[in-house]
């Protein structure tokens, strides 16, 4: 008996309300140390996933480690996407082994997690493992995480994925949210956010648009 294709998406795709996404550490001090990633394309990167999640209405958690005794303020793509968002501060380099991170999960109250953060190696790491370990999906966006050398990153995205942890890119997050040009409630939010900060997909995106007028739901409509 053969199979038969249905119009459905996947049950792994990510859509916007079944999912928490936690930012991890983006401070200063963890940035200093940061050589895997150009930190000027992880902080357009890191801006394109938190503005992506601010206008699906994604829940979202921001965390930081010692902001105020070591590691700095929180990277302002993360409060110009969510002005006056609850930062939670902790003393713990795995974010899961803080009392009111897990407050903050078990309120949500979902079960799919998405990830990234400074180091990919310890504060990635150690949450990613944590939450798998009781029961949770988790996904990582390897473009938005970083650590202090090539080899370290690579190395713990591996161990991740061993465990279970689904790896994905920021602008992938972000079209994975959209899914279907029709959907034009969230269509000039995703080209929007694409065009600040979606390099040379965003550039196309203007000439498309200054030159005639393009949009993908156009044709999606028609």
């Amino acid at each position: 008996m053969s199979i038969v294709a249905t119009p459905t998406p996947g049950p792994t795709l990510l859509s916007p309300k079944d999912h928490t996404l936690i930012l991890i550490d983006y401070q200063s001090q963890m940035a200093f140390g940061t050589h895997s990633i150009d930190m000027t394309a992880l902080r357009t990167n890191v801006a394109l996933v938190a503005h992506a999640a601010a206008g699906f209405g994604v829940s979202t958690i921001l965390t930081t480690v010692a902001a105020k005794t070591f590691s700095g303020p929180i990277f302002s793509e993360l409060t110009d996407a969510f002005p006056g968002a609850e930062v939670t501060d902790r003393t713990s380099m795995n974010t899961w082994e803080d009392a009111n991170v897990i407050k903050r999960v078990n309120a949500i109250g979902k079960d799919r997690l998405v990830i990234g953060g400074l180091w990919t190696s310890v504060c990635i790491v150690g949450p990613t493992l944590s939450a798998l370990d009781q029961g949770f999906e988790v996904y990582v966006i390897a473009d938005i995480c970083g650590d202090v050398s090539g080899e370290a990153h690579e190395r713990a995205m591996q161990r991740m994925q061993q465990a279970g942890v689904r790896p994905m890119t920021a602008l992938q997050y972000m079209l994975e949210l959209q899914r279907d040009w029709s959907r034009i409630e969230t269509y000039g939010v995703t080209t929007g956010i694409a065009e600040k900060f979606g390099g040379a997909y965003g550039l196309g995106i203007t000439y498309a648009k200054t030159m005639f007028g393009g949009a993908e739901h156009h044709a999606a409509a028609a």
